[in-house]
């Protein structure tokens, strides 16, 4: 099947790699010529495991082209629109500037019966108010939310948990589903359930999903505040609740909290959008999910301070991490960065390393310190702070090893992933968070 992908940021580019590789022909299409240019010769311009790998055998392959003209869409069957959603600067709803355009872009190049899927994270109502403008098209459109999870997404994109697809409904809407059933038709085979909503519920899939994580996340980080005040330990609490099968284990970390460009901004948004329709007081409790979350950011900021007895001022604070999650260089809204300026603005020499995200935290934070190699970081440190749980750090860096490169001996644990007992047995001040 050929097919277009309009927007080749993250979702996108991974997109477009995952469909030529099981053999679709697929043109990507972004307005960025660098990133175009660097997709067209096989490589990705962000990290992603196993992506670089893909683009290479898919542009080889010659199944897989890139362009910067819209008008290069133009014969595919089925368009995906994967343009980002961020939060509008004024405010927490979602900007939808990049969706209309891509739209407004695409709409003159399409046929008769061709299928608009979009991909990208919308507030509900947004795709029946497009579906209008794709129909006098002669096209139809449905909705297809994604749920990638960022260093797993390769995988999440060709053996996906779930595939959902919205539709207007009608003769249309039925041979447009059919469309996508024959795109998806590996991982289908594969065991993917595959979903037909409507479009309302398919747009509310995805928020719905992503509210419901950092709820998860948001209400362990709880019980830790409340462990710290009770001298328990959160890690065991969280262990033992998880046995229960409607609980389970997953996402019951506490730490410093979500970050990344999806979670923090879907759930602002979901919860601004509810408020348009009246319904704000369902969802009232994802403020507090939100403002759980930027408050273990200070606590961890605490933790450094209140062991230096109240004053880091001209303490050198390695930070390890600054990527917002292991196995990606993304930074948006990363707890690991806030926590680094904060303790700067507070007098810190703050330096900060991560084997893949540097050069975006600088593009971001020009006024911190980088230090690519985690040796030479950590070397004359006062205190340690981990603050993404790549195993550079939470396996291969033994306690006896950092007191060898460290002066001081304090680390903060914020993701509740190292071994207190072995770092306090090399003679470390072990600070986690929620546990005593």
């Amino acid at each position: 099947m050929r097919m277009s992908v309009i927007g080749c940021g993250y979702l996108g580019a991974v997109h477009a790699a995952a469909m030529a590789s099981i053999g679709h022909e697929v043109i990507g299409i972004d307005t960025d010529p660098e990133k175009i240019a660097a997709l067209a010769a096989g490589r990705a311009p962000f990290f992603e495991p196993g992506l670089d790998e893909l683009l290479a055998s898919g542009v080889a392959s010659g199944r897989l082209t890139f362009s910067v003209d819209i008008a290069d869409a133009r014969g595919a069957q089925v368009h995906f629109v994967a343009v980002g959603t961020p939060q509008q600067p004024d405010g927490s709803a979602a900007d939808l500037r990049y969706v209309h355009g891509a739209l407004d872009a695409l709409l003159p190049h399409l046929r008769p019966g061709d299928v608009v899927a979009g991909k990208s994270t919308v507030p509900v109502g947004t795709a029946a108010a497009l579906a209008e403008r794709v129909a006098d098209a002669g096209a139809t459109l449905v909705w297809n939310p994604e749920f990638l999870r960022e260093g797993w997404a390769v995988h999440d994109t060709l053996h996906p948990d779930r595939l959902v697809v919205g539709t207007a409904g009608g003769e249309a809407g039925e041979r447009a589903v059919e469309v996508l059933r024959e795109a998806y038709a590996d991982a289908i085979s594969g065991g993917s359930p595959f979903l037909v909503t409507d479009l309302a519920t398919a747009e509310l899939v995805k928020g719905a999903a992503n509210a419901f994580l950092a709820t998860k996340i948001s209400f362990i980080n709880a019980m830790a505040e409340i462990a710290e005040a009770a001298g328990a330990d959160v890690t065991r609490l969280a262990e033992a609740i998880g046995h229960d099968e409607r609980i389970g284990r997953r996402f019951l970390g506490a730490g410093i909290g979500f970050g990344g460009g999806c979670l923090p901004k879907d759930i602002r948004a979901f919860a601004a959008r509810a408020e348009e329709l009246g319904r704000g007081a369902s969802v009232g409790f994802l403020r507090e999910v939100d403002a759980i979350n930027l408050r273990r950011r200070e606590h961890a900021v605490r933790l450094v301070v209140d062991a230096f007895g109240g004053s880091v001022v001209g303490r050198r604070i390695t930070m390890l991490g600054a990527a917002f999650k292991p196995h990606s260089d993304d930074v948006r809204d990363s707890p690991a960065l806030e926590v680094a300026v904060r303790l700067r603005g507070m007098g810190a020499k703050v330096r900060v390393t991560d084997p893949e995200a540097l050069a975006n935290a600088a593009a971001v934070h020009p006024q911190l310190k980088y230090v690519a190699d985690r040796d030479k970081a950590l070397t004359g440190a006062d205190a340690v702070v981990l603050v993404t749980e790549w195993d550079l750090y939470r396996r291969e860096l033994a306690p006896e090893h950092a007191s060898t490169l460290a002066r001081g001996r304090i680390i903060v644990d914020g993701r509740n992933c190292l071994d207190p007992q072995a770092w306090r047995a090399a003679g470390w001040t072990y600070l986690g968070m929620g546990r005593p």
